[in-house]
């Protein structure tokens, strides 16, 4: 492997056998021969091969082919935790010629309208946790079809009973909700296997994917990404990490959600096309549960980013486990601290290779080489990749120079969902991308970044947008203005602090995050709250949000 470093430009090596796939699903049809008795997925103890993924995904895209009106190119979100359904409706989805939307099972009512009708999504895949907050905004959307599934249900008999007994009746996570027209998933698969599935031809420049994004006005955008957007990640992932694996071999933890780009790409996609076992973690949050799994799971590696590695060395059962097994450990989503990567290398034995992307690049952009980290840098450019930095007027800058980080390959993103003018802002007439990171390429071919140019948080991977947050919070009636930052947070990279001009003396901080837990998903409610008289701005008025980041409270 060699890269080319010029002046101005780092290009990682050629991408080969791109243009040997014309869609996801050739890869797909490729693994699940290749590797029909191999485990690909389990959740909770329940094992899922690569012959039951063909089997089940064909059952519920046959499903979709037939009970449905549902037509090749429509959108049906998927709105569910890591579960076994996941992956399942994600093939089958796609094998029914249809564009996944990944939404987030924490959104709130008003988050889940905003995506549903911009998103344009005819059905929905949901868990039945969260199936009374689609009740209640179900005639505000377009979604005609209706699948509520529940958490269990991938599970054999009589475990499966007993999973969602639990989850309904003891600990009561199934609020009541009224659904009339919606199918059950299992009576879909019962219906789908009686059923002849027919496959559907779909193109490279066909979108597989619509993916949400934080965007600067605040509101979610929706990154389109095509079949060869993910093909292109795909075989990029393999060119750059699958050095360290043996194809049908390993046992990957995913315990980060697959509706997220990072493990929608790593774990339902890449370990796909390898033949691995990815173990999807439902509650990562819950550690006493989480460390027992890993305790009885010899792994081979394990997906995370640095909240997690912080939460996990620090515990006394994770750090008595045998590791001898692990030989890849991967950090993506947020930066990864050297504290970190040190205490996680020194336990565990096996160093953490950081990588960096985006949702507008499938994700990944880089990685650190398994055999050559450099620890503090997101690697190099991964296959058919170029990268190269620019300052504010656009001019492309010299090695070691800091400025914007721009990108250009093959898994760069067609463009914003119905968002022409955001989309040319960001993507340019040669398909460079903007990524509002600011960077140093070095002479070696690694690449550092050395500040973030957007306002955008990052809170424990997930973009956090400081508008949304303003917007909702001014809607209070006691607060005149407010402005949203990060600062720097050892556990979760950034957290969240906001400052509040009021007009009522009695507003407190416990008080606005009450009313930001109401209309906001729990990871962009503000930990900090801190009342200011005025807040400073430019002479145009512009909040100086940096201004507040970087002068001491």
């Amino acid at each position: 492997m060699s890269e080319h470093v010029s002046a101005a430009t780092l290009t990682g090596p050629v991408l080969e056998g791109l243009d040997d796939y014309t869609s996801v699903m050739d890869i797909f049809h490729r693994s699940v021969e290749r590797f029909a008795d191999k485990p690909a997925f389990s959740c909770m103890g329940q094992v899922l091969t690569y012959a039951d993924l063909d089997r089940l995904s064909g059952d519920f895209a046959a499903w979709l082919q037939h009970e449905t009106s549902l037509e090749p190119g429509d959108h049906i979100a998927i709105q569910l935790p890591n579960v076994l359904q996941f992956p399942v409706a994600v093939f089958g989805a796609l094998r029914a010629g249809l564009v996944v939307v990944n939404t987030n099972p924490l959104y709130t009512e008003r988050e889940m309208v905003h995506q549903f009708k911009d998103s344009g999504a005819k059905a929905i895949l949901i868990l039945a946790n969260m199936a009374d907050k689609l009740e209640n905004v179900l005639d505000k959307t377009d979604i005609e079809h209706v699948v509520v599934t529940e958490l269990g249900d991938l599970h054999r008999f009589p475990k499966r009973l007993l999973i969602n007994a639990v989850v309904k009746y003891v600990k009561k996570l199934v609020p009541h909700y009224s659904l009339p027209t919606a199918v059950g998933f299992r009576s879909a698969l019962s219906k789908g296997r009686r059923l002849i599935h027919e496959e559907v031809a779909r193109g490279p420049e066909d979108m597989a994917a619509l993916q949400y994004t934080g965007g600067t006005t605040g509101r979610a955008k929706g990154t389109m990404l095509t079949h060869r957007n993910l093909i292109a990640n795909m075989l990029q992932a393999r060119e750059a990490i699958g050095p360290a694996l043996d194809d049908g071999a390993e046992t990957i933890i995913a315990p980060l959600p697959v509706y997220h780009i990072y493990t929608f790409t790593v774990n339902c996609l890449f370990m796909v096309e390898t033949g691995n076992h990815s173990v999807l973690i439902t509650n990562p949050r819950d550690l006493d549960d989480f460390v027992k799994l890993l305790k009885k799971t010899p792994f081979t590696g394990f997906i995370g980013l640095n909240t997690l590695f912080n939460a996990l060395c620090q515990r006394k059962d994770f750090q008595s486990l045998d590791f001898s097994p692990l030989k890849l450990t991967i950090s993506g989503g947020m930066a990864l601290t050297r504290a970190a990567a040190e205490r996680w290398e020194s336990l565990t034995g096996c160093a953490i290779a950081e990588g960096y992307g985006m949702t507008e690049t499938s994700p990944i952009v880089s990685f650190n080489p398994v055999d050559a980290i450099q620890l503090g840098s997101i690697g190099k450019p991964v296959a058919g990749t170029k990268v190269r930095v620019i300052d504010d007027e656009g001019e492309v800058l010299a090695l070691g120079e800091p400025g914007e980080l721009c990108v250009k390959g093959p898994q760069v993103m067609k463009g914003y969902w119905n968002l022409p003018e955001e989309t040319a802002k960001t993507l340019d007439d040669e398909g460079w991308i903007r990524t509002g990171d600011i960077a140093v390429l070095q002479e070696d071919g690694y690449i550092r970044i050395v500040d973030r140019k957007k306002d955008m948080i990052i809170v424990s991977g997930f973009n956090v947008y400081p508008n949304e947050i303003e917007d909702i919070v001014t809607g209070h009636q006691d607060v005149i203005e407010a402005a949203a930052v990060g600062i720097e947070d050892a556990n979760s990279g950034e957290a969240i602090k906001l400052f509040v001009v009021s007009r009522n003396p009695d507003l407190d901080a416990d008080a606005v995050r009450a009313y930001c837990r109401k209309q906001l998903s729990a990871y962009k409610v503000p930990r900090f709250v801190e009342f200011r008289d005025e807040l400073p701005k430019t002479n145009v008025g512009k909040v100086l949000r940096r201004e507040l980041r970087d002068t001491p409270s």
